[in-house]
């Protein structure tokens, strides 16, 4: 991970400031649940009742729970690199969590598979351009052909004054959701510095360099955007 964001995976490595990390995603990224729902039947297209899923940022395992009451049968390797946070995903998961094999670190550290789908969640934003499309193309690698990806992350136009625009209804939608504003400001000015955002052109052509294909916009609200594709 670039040093640049060194910032956000201290913060994810801090027992005491993730304890009430569930509260977070769903206040600042609009309809989250919903994305969760939409991801496990894009996943069902392709994805068989024994499906073995990759789940790349699987911390806190706010995913990784509902994807697991949505099917039975899959089981799920997860892998994050900051302890505390899987932690946080094996609490979250509760009795499913056995069905999950959580892994420290970040995709080298993933087994080869072939899985038979991904899911990469709230974590490509952290990575430049080159890193997330060599994060993608080592996802690829691990797939089975045809296998389905999901991925959701900050997107959004980077042109001023558009950004600066979207950066403040980022902030508006996490404080009118319950945010404290003074922890939103902070959040709004750690993205608009430390992150490596892209536009959602960018985004969907790292997808096809990773060598998926039939990439498709699901999900859009404010800051965020989301495609399915197919290794």
């Amino acid at each position: 991970m670039p040093d640049s964001n060194t910032l956000f995976l201290d913060m994810f490595s801090d027992r005491e400031r993730i304890a009430h990390y569930a509260d977070g995603p769903r206040r600042f990224t609009p309809g989250l649940d919903a994305v969760h729902r939409m991801t496990e039947l894009l996943l069902a297209e392709h994805a068989p009742p024994n499906a073995h899923v990759l789940v790349l940022g699987a911390g806190g395992g706010l995913e990784l729970k509902a994807l697991a009451q949505a099917h039975a049968g899959w089981h799920f390797t997860g892998v994050d690199p900051a302890g505390p946070m899987l932690d946080l995903a094996r609490e979250t998961m509760g009795e499913d969590a056995g069905r999950a094999d959580l892994i420290e670190g970040y995709i080298d550290a993933a087994p080869d598979g072939p899985f038979d789908a991904a899911t990469c969640l709230l974590t490509l934003h952290f990575l430049n351009r080159d890193e997330r499309v060599r994060t993608l193309s080592e996802m690829h690698r691990r797939m089975k052909p045809g296998a389905p990806l999901v991925v959701v992350h900050s997107s959004f136009p980077q042109a001023e004054p558009a950004r600066t625009r979207w950066l403040a209804r980022y902030a508006a939608f996490a404080v009118a959701s319950g945010a404290d504003p003074a922890q939103t400001e902070l959040a709004r000015s750690a993205v608009a510095s430390s992150l490596a955002l892209l536009t959602p052109e960018e985004d969907e052509l790292c997808l096809y360099d990773a060598g998926f294909k039939d990439v498709e916009l699901f999900y859009a609200a404010f800051t965020w955007r989301g495609w399915v594709s197919r290794a």
